[in-house]
């Protein structure tokens, strides 16, 4: 499922079925937190056959719903272009709630 194809490079991100973290496709196939080691796709050829390799995934249950989404280059960093899919893989809203949650555990 492709949710944001505005731009030109495109990484697949998905969720970790075991934990539901934030994870992205690396060039070697792996899943991985750090999205500075996101596989980058530099056209609609590259980016449909990473998603298939996410569906693989997917198919596997490894990780949940992989798509694609649009990136930008800054310097060494992808940062992605959309606000959810910035906020996503910086875990800032996850690492916040989890926080407070175990205050009233």
């Amino acid at each position: 499922m492709a949710k944001n194809l505005t731009g030109t490079l495109q990484i697949v991100t998905a969720n970790r079925l075991r934990d539901g973290q934030v994870v992205f496709l690396t060039r070697s196939g792996e899943w991985t937190s750090d999205i500075a080691r996101a596989a980058v796709a530099r056209d609609e050829a590259a980016a449909q056959r990473l998603l298939a390799i996410g569906t693989v995934a997917a198919a596997e249950s490894r990780i949940v719903e992989p798509y694609l989404t649009a990136v930008r280059e800054d310097g060494d960093s992808v940062v992605p272009v959309s606000l959810r899919e910035r906020i996503r893989a910086q875990g800032l809203t996850f690492a916040a709630i989890s926080a407070d949650a175990t205050r009233y555990l």
